[in-house]
């Protein structure tokens, strides 16, 4: 079976829903590795973008309207069955951006957009690392890395640095002086302890979508884990459709 760029695997037949996990800035899809394959019904399939890990003799993409281009391109096969988006800090603005290019196309959309400590393109730029220079974001990143479970050595601390560079770039780039309208449902998650985006800055979603709102108890990186109380909520945002689904092709 032919591997699909951009996924680290070919998601199941029978699964009834799929959740297409975008990995966070500088970071490639084994960020994801401490997620199960499965939860219930829905399948948790962890994308690949190019410039990291396997893809990263790849140009990365500049922007996230360049990015939304090629991800578009290359789930378009599997979004035969109620989907969502899941996005960390800046990789949920790259989830809105695939979004909008595939309203743009007329094709499939995510039941669900599930948006975590990002706030929204029309409010001002926030996040830590934003205002770091290379040689702090180089110790983020290796800090980053270290709680992933991986020792990596100096040479790919640069190249990953190169790639968060890029990431923080279009990050400052995806900005607008208006909200716009998503043909979705959001749910934006916020954590307790996260000091990089504050909880009570990321409510401007609203103003896109349907938009839930949810409190989680950890820090910046505690999706990193999986924790239970996320897997309820993407549960929650995804099951009704995935039931509906199943229910249609009995």
């Amino acid at each position: 079976m032919r591997r699909e760029k951009w996924l680290v695997r070919e998601p199941a037949q029978d699964s009834a829903a799929l959740l297409f996990c975008i990995p966070y800035s500088g970071c490639g899809a084994s960020m994801y590795r401490q997620w199960p394959r499965f939860m219930d019904h829905v399948e948790i399939c962890p994308v690949q973008l190019p410039g990291r890990e396997n893809r990263m003799r790849e140009p990365a993409y500049g922007t996230y309207e360049d990015m939304a281009e090629g991800l578009a391109d290359g789930l378009l096969r599997h979004l035969d069955r109620p989907f969502g988006f899941f996005g960390h800090c800046g990789s949920a603005l790259a989830a809105v951006e695939t979004t909008r290019c595939l309203a743009g196309r007329g094709a499939p959309l995510p039941s669900r957009l599930f948006l975590s400590s990002q706030v929204a393109p029309h409010d001002p730029p926030y996040g830590r690392l934003l205002g770091m220079n290379e040689a702090q974001l180089r110790d983020e990143l290796h800090h980053l890395l270290l709680g992933m479970g991986t020792a990596p050595p100096p040479d790919l601390v640069d190249l990953a640095l190169e790639i968060l560079v890029t990431d923080m770039e279009a990050t400052r780039k995806y900005r607008f002086d208006t909200p716009f309208e998503l043909p979705t449902s959001i749910t934006a998650i916020g954590w307790t302890q996260d000091i990089d985006v504050p909880a009570d800055l990321i409510t401007g979603w609203s103003a896109y979508a349907p938009t839930d709102f949810e409190l989680l108890e950890g820090v910046h990186y505690a999706f990193l884990e999986a924790p239970e109380a996320l897997r309820r909520v993407l549960l929650r945002g995804l099951e009704p459709a995935a039931v509906h689904c199943g229910e249609r092709t009995r």
